[in-house]
């Protein structure tokens, strides 16, 4: 066998020297981390000093805390507030529209019961406007039978006498007799009438018949 002595000896040297290497960087390495360490606490401000009320009352501060602190899930007292703000404006006006549906209801009841008088006042205007025709029409055929008595009358008289008695009468009325007389007899009346009443009567009849219809 051949034998190496130097050789295993500069192996060892080597290896001594890796180690103190190594033991040279771990010792650094823990230098500084302690270094680090130690300028970190250096660097922390001190606590700031608690006020003596807050000292002194810690239990009451926590309690107003806790009676101040909202459950989970409730709202908040301004929303709260906001809530029934509107919840008021909400009630207020559906009270608005049920005042003024009761009002339009009674409006179009007051309607209703009007409606229903004046049907009821047409209707007995209505058969008092029939009444009132039917009166009439009896009235007018009285009048025409009175009316054509009294000409047959006038027509039986002398003609003198009637002259004497339409000369006291209006012209107007005068007029309407001999108008519905016999043309003769009417002209013997006119021949005896004053000349004046003559003209007057006259010229009624000839107004009367100027404004007759022409067929």
């Amino acid at each position: 066998m051949i034998r190496l002595p130097k050789l295993s000896g500069a192996r060892r040297a080597g290896r001594g020297s890796v180690v103190l290497i190594s033991g040279l960087l771990l010792s650094s390495a823990v230098l500084r981390i302690v270094s680090g360490m130690a300028l970190a606490e250096d660097s922390v401000p001190a606590p700031l000093p608690l006020p003596e009320a807050v000292k002194a009352k810690p239990m009451a501060i926590d309690q107003a805390a806790e009676n101040h602190a909202e459950p989970p899930g409730s709202v908040a007292p301004k929303d709260r507030a906001e809530m029934g703000s509107l919840l008021e404006a909400l009630q207020a006006r559906e009270a608005r529209i049920t005042q003024q549906e009761r009002q339009i209801e009674l409006r179009a009841k007051a309607l209703r019961v009007a409606d229903e008088e004046i049907t009821k006042r047409l209707e007995s205007l209505k058969a008092a406007e029939v009444a009132l025709r039917s009166t009439l029409a009896l009235a007018d055929g009285a009048a025409e039978d009175d009316l054509t008595r009294l000409t047959t009358v006038y027509e039986s008289m002398k003609p003198k006498d009637s002259a004497a008695l339409f000369e006291t009468m209006e012209p107007d009325f005068a007029a309407g007799f001999l108008g519905r007389m016999r043309p003769d007899i009417a002209a013997s009346v006119m021949a005896g009438l004053s000349p004046e009443t003559a003209y007057s009567i006259s010229v009624i009849l000839a107004g009367r018949n100027a404004k007759a219809p022409k067929s």
